[in-house]
């Protein structure tokens, strides 16, 4: 796991420096509600880290089919079987939905899916937020993500198909292990999952700590033309009362979120709702993928850590190793063909 103190003040430098206000309390119905400081131009003040180390699944487990929410005793139940299996003593790291997946399942040991050459040890991991909540996705209410389309099926299919075999070239590893893309929009918890915002009169810019940074105009342009195209898809923002709203789309034939590729179209709203919290939504519509729009909430935590460069494997040894390794298999499994 990356270190996280890289300097990160040219990124400042580049959207210029904007003061922050003192938070004040606003008269509503009922007494006193939360307001959150403001910039210079006036908007709601977006600025910081914000981290996604939530445990709660992306989709609803089909044990909890129905239910929205767990009870305190539920949840108490589940964070003490987490305490147990994921302590000091424990050995492979749980990546995403993982945590969630094996407290409920009552396993008494957890096991990453690399068996044959490790894992991280759970040591590197963050501690991970933990909520009555029983999916991220809120739409469809039944918390689960809508059906493939064939061709989305047929696309997943393809690309688990070439993560199985012996890599034939670097095309047949994902993005992220050559080091290109981790995606837009970035879902998963608990690992490298952070980012930070800064903000001018006209501009946003989201630094992810995996992935680099998303510079997102806030004039009210239109989208560039539709023959670009982009790994990260070509953003917009613009103010919905205290909300960002940032539509993105245009993305690369070859970018890959979920099965989904150049048809993807995001839009992101963010809205801060506490001190502590920033409110993430974002609606998926890709109708060659999907055969419904979905959408998911994450609540966002502020954290005092700073964001540094996710370096990956420098230079791309590691993509190298990956296919010396292919070669290597392929000619044990023809000499040993040969003495049969």
């Amino acid at each position: 796991m990356s270190a996280r103190r890289h300097d990160v003040v040219w990124m400042v430098a580049a959207v210029g420096a904007v003061l922050m206000f003192v938070p004040v309390a606003a008269a509503g119905q009922g007494g006193l509600r939360w307001s959150p400081p403001r910039t210079a131009d006036g908007q709601p003040d977006l600025q910081g880290v914000w981290a996604n180390n939530n445990v709660t699944p992306l989709e609803r487990p089909e044990v909890l089919a129905g239910r929205e929410t767990l009870t305190d005793e539920e949840l108490a139940t589940l964070q003490a079987r987490a305490g147990e299996l994921f302590g000091s003593e424990a050995d492979d790291a749980a990546f995403g939905d993982s945590v969630f997946a094996a407290v409920l399942a009552e396993v008494e040991r957890f096991s990453s899916r690399d068996t044959e050459t490790g894992n991280y040890n759970q040591f590197w991991m963050v501690e991970r937020d933990w909520s009555n909540r029983t999916s991220l996705v809120v739409e469809p209410p039944d918390g689960r993500i809508p059906p493939r389309t064939e061709v989305g099926a047929a696309r997943v299919a393809e690309h688990a198909a070439a993560r199985r075999r012996h890599a034939r070239g670097p095309e047949d590893r994902s993005l992220g292990e050559r080091c290109i893309s981790w995606g837009v929009p970035r879902l998963g918890a608990g690992y490298n999952s952070y980012s930070q915002i800064f903000q001018s009169a006209d501009h946003v810019v989201i630094y992810m700590e995996m992935g680099g940074s998303r510079i997102i105009p806030l004039n009210g342009g239109p989208h560039i033309s539709d023959h670009i195209r982009q790994q990260h898809g070509n953003s917009r923002g613009h103010w919905d009362g205290d909300t960002l709203v940032v539509e993105t789309t245009n993305y690369s034939p070859t970018s890959y979120f979920m099965g989904s590729g150049a048809n993807l179209y995001l839009v992101e709203r963010f809205t801060r709702v506490s001190e502590e919290v920033l409110q993430y939504e974002v609606t998926i519509t890709d109708p060659t993928t999907w055969t419904a729009p979905w959408r998911a909430m994450i609540p966002l935590r502020r954290s005092s850590d700073a964001v540094f460069e996710y370096a990956c494997h420098e230079g791309n040894i590691g993509m190298a190793g990956i296919m010396a390794g292919a070669r290597a298999l392929e000619k044990a499994e023809a000499e040993s063909a040969e003495t049969r």
